[in-house]
């Protein structure tokens, strides 16, 4: 089944895994659902793809195997068969769910270890397979995404990250007409790198704008150089393009994963807030000034450490300086208390519920970009760490 999945045309994915579980597990049928955009569905991967196939995030089995992360079986009234619900997920970015229906002498726990290795081995093939084909990406699609929304989601790296020491989650809203809300990492075996970037105005002009900060960030990171270099490198690009009359806010972070040693440059808008125990507090940073406001800006790089069983919170102004009827500012109470409200949940779900919390707030729908993401530090183990 790994070779026939690996070798599959990009479009026939699914189809392949189809006919591998049907001749070797006798599956009568076999389902891939990819979330939506928003987070709020699970759209079904066919040819046609109608809005009355969606399955809601919040009240199906298939959506609960997604919130959970674990296989779900679900018994097929009045027949002799099991629906077995898998996360499809590749290094904590949430992709969807497979599901399988197989006879019941069939549904044992070595078949589900198998299917649950299948449904993540096809998650890798799907990523790969969105460089030649569109499927998977329309697929996803509840509405159109503006033209602006789709740079800004090529743009970005995924919405979720996991590793050994760290664990990312991230949400953009509106999520089909976003502008000028960004956010990127990278990392090696010793640090981690994050961004999370603002530009200014709306449309295709923000988004423009954004796409040029992100990706001179990305030069000057992959250069080897430190964050304030970096910073003080795409501040330089962007101010030779718009002479100052555009500009992009900026927090950029650079994690010691060895250590939990944190290097901040906060060049504008975007805020942290931390979560350690019960106690939920902003980090003041330096406010410097944002990238390619000034020619020829300096940037200067400030410390603090990260312990193990923090979470970070990074907003966007979209967040914390959002209204409610009342005219109170959502940072001033109500953000705390939502980050407090989400701390049992795992770090690629907090954003979502964030940003529900916020709409809530609201009342009134805002276009106004917004956009939240989680960290959970888990820092190093002492014998990983030799």
């Amino acid at each position: 089944m790994e070779r026939a999945v690996r070798t599959a045309a990009p479009h026939a994915l699914v189809d392949t895994v189809r006919n591998a579980l049907a001749t070797t597990y006798g599956a009568t049928s076999v389902q891939l659902y990819l979330a939506d955009y928003g987070l709020t569905v699970l759209q079904p991967v066919d040819a046609v793809t109608h809005p009355a196939d969606a399955l809601s995030l919040h009240n199906t089995p298939e959506g609960r195997a997604f919130g959970s992360q674990e296989p779900h079986e679900q018994q097929v009234r009045h027949r002799d068969a099991v629906d077995h619900h898998l996360p499809v997920t590749v290094r904590g970015e949430r992709l969807g769910i497979l599901t399988v229906r197989l006879p019941g002498d069939r549904s044992t726990p070595d078949t589900v270890e198998d299917l649950t290795q299948l449904a993540e081995l096809l998650g890798h093939e799907i990523l790969v397979a969105e460089r030649d084909t569109d499927l998977y990406q329309r697929a996803r699609r509840v509405n159109r995404l503006t033209l602006a929304a789709e740079m800004q989601w090529e743009l970005l790296p995924a919405r979720a990250c996991t590793a050994q020491e760290y664990a990312i989650g991230a949400q953009l809203e509106p999520a089909y007409a976003i502008h000028g809300d960004n956010f990127d990492w990278a990392s090696d075996a010793d640090e981690l790198t994050l961004a999370v970037t603002n530009g200014m105005g709306e449309g295709i002009q923000a988004s423009l704008l954004t796409n040029l900060a992100v990706n001179a960030l990305r030069n000057a990171r992959r250069a080897g150089i430190g964050i304030a270099d970096q910073a003080a490198l795409a501040d330089q690009a962007l101010y030779e393009q718009h002479r100052g009359a555009s500009y992009v806010s900026t927090l950029l972070l650079r994690f010691e994963l060895g250590t939990g040693k944190v290097e901040a440059v906060d060049a504008g808008s975007p805020q942290l807030w931390r979560q350690r125990d019960k106690t939920v507090e902003r980090i003041d940073l330096d406010a410097q000034l944002p990238l390619g406001m000034f020619e020829e800006s300096d940037y200067v790089a400030q410390t603090f450490d990260v312990a193990p069983g923090d979470r970070l919170l990074f907003v966007s102004d979209g967040v914390y300086a959002a209204v409610s009827p009342q005219g109170e500012i959502y940072e001033e109470r109500a953000l705390a208390r939502a980050i407090s409200a989400t701390s049992l949940l795992p770090a690629a779900m907090v954003p979502r519920a964030v940003l529900s919390e916020l709409a809530a707030y609201r009342e009134a729908e805002s276009t106004d970009d917004a956009l939240v993401v989680c960290m959970d530090w888990f820092g190093r183990q002492e014998q990983d760490a030799q």
